[in-house]
């Protein structure tokens, strides 16, 4: 099958037409046919495109709207420029898989989408202001420009940490407003914590109720999760993706009365207290410079500026609290696991992450730590490690084609 992954954000949408099927899922041999992104949709849009094995190709375009995004993809894909092999028509591409940011409780996996999908994918918009708006508009065009005969999946983030328990995920908050609102943590970046935790499982050879691990995905967004026998029994973020780690943009933890104290002293609105959070927090708003980690590095290294350097170790002392207290909580685990843009490609922040864990028994390898970035997977710790620890490059479109492929066939998957 040639399954089209969908990524609808706010102002962008992300594709890849991946080929996968049950037998390729077995050998791991799924073969990427071609990938693309466009960005700034509502005005002159920046569009990326690529054809495996071919040149990439930039170009812009007016896009009003997510309509008009996805049907310029299609018809890009069967362009004769696309030269995309197997696909010659859009009969070619045989079911679509959408990338949906929160199911709340409705959605434990993923499912094929009919109207009452989507109705109640609209019901978790108000969990969701900023993402599931997008996925809707995405999971609508698509049925619009392929066709009812073309079925089309629903791939959950919060999916995959629905198998938390409710010391996990419930607040220590009036119960009555768990009941009325579903007001809990639900996690996000499930669709890359699933995945690196079955390329850990297969680089070890290991069972699905093997897996001790804590994952660790880095990037402008950032997440810890703890997973148990296989499944995610907790995770850093919670009802919504403002939880847990400092980000690029994004406080994580703080301390709620804060709201009510830069209300009352600077006259924010609670709307515009939540846009500080989210966008003008984190990694930019305690450096005053830059949400980019690398050039965060260089200003610290290049200038010593103090600010980046106070960013940077905010940032790694956050994750190593969460990777404390998730080794606590698991009664220890057998490895931590790097992922995402910086968990890939940062070998100093990994590095700096990891100084003063010893005592949990883990020892970095720095010539192998260093080596490992660009995509590259592999163990950084020393041999005689207790703890070991591993980069491994996540692949959420992947996830999501062998997902749809599964769902469509009403095939049970272990991961």
């Amino acid at each position: 099958m040639n399954v089209l992954v969908l990524n609808c954000g706010s102002s962008s949408v992300k594709f890849q037409i991946i080929e996968t099927d049950l037998d390729l899922i077995e050998s791991n041999s799924d073969k990427r046919l071609a990938s693309g992104v466009l960005e700034r949709i509502g005005s002159q849009s920046l569009i990326t495109l690529q054809a495996e094995g071919k040149q990439k190709v930039k170009q812009a375009a007016a896009l009003r709207d997510h309509r008009a995004a996805i049907d310029f993809i299609l018809r890009w894909i069967i362009s004769p420029e696309s030269k995309i092999e197997k696909i010659n028509s859009l009969a070619d591409i045989h079911a679509v898989g959408h990338r949906v940011v929160h199911g709340a409780e409705k959605f434990t996996k993923s499912v094929l989408i009919d109207d009452s999908v989507i109705e109640g994918i609209e019901d978790c918009i108000e969990l969701a202001p900023l993402h599931n708006p997008a996925n809707v508009k995405g999971i609508r065009v698509a049925r619009e420009l392929l066709g009812s005969g073309i079925p089309q999946v629903a791939v959950f983030d919060t999916a995959f940490h629905s198998t938390m328990p409710e010391t996990s995920y419930l607040y220590a908050i009036p119960y009555q407003l768990y009941r009325r609102y579903k007001i809990r943590r639900y996690g996000f970046h499930g669709t890359s914590h699933r995945y690196v935790a079955y390329r850990y499982r297969q680089l070890l050879k290991l069972e699905y109720e093997k897996t001790n691990i804590i994952t660790i995905h880095l990037g402008n967004g950032c997440s810890a999760c703890a997973i148990k026998n296989g499944s995610s029994v907790d995770t850093s973020m919670g009802m919504t993706p403002l939880e847990g780690l400092v980000m690029g943009t994004r406080s994580g933890d703080i301390d709620p009365s804060i709201t009510y104290f830069i209300h009352h002293k600077e006259g924010l609105s609670f709307d515009e207290l939540g846009v500080m959070f989210n966008k003008q927090s984190g990694l930019l708003g305690v450096s005053g410079l830059t949400n980019d980690m690398r050039e965060l590095l260089d200003e610290e290294t290049e200038h010593q500026d103090r600010r980046a350097r106070l960013a940077i170790d905010m940032f790694c002392l956050r994750v190593k609290k969460y990777i404390g207290a998730y080794l606590a909580e698991l009664g220890g685990s057998d490895a931590l696991v790097f992922t995402g843009g910086i968990g890939e490609n940062s070998a100093i922040i990994r590095e700096r992450i990891c100084n003063g864990l010893e005592w949990f028994g883990l020892q970095i390898d720095k010539e192998k730590n260093s080596k490992l970035v660009g995509g590259k997977e592999g163990e950084i710790s020393l041999e005689n490690s207790k703890l070991k620890a591993y980069v491994i490059p996540t692949n959420e479109e992947l996830l999501i084609a062998r997902d749809t492929v599964r769902t469509v066939k009403n095939v049970p998957r272990r991961w």
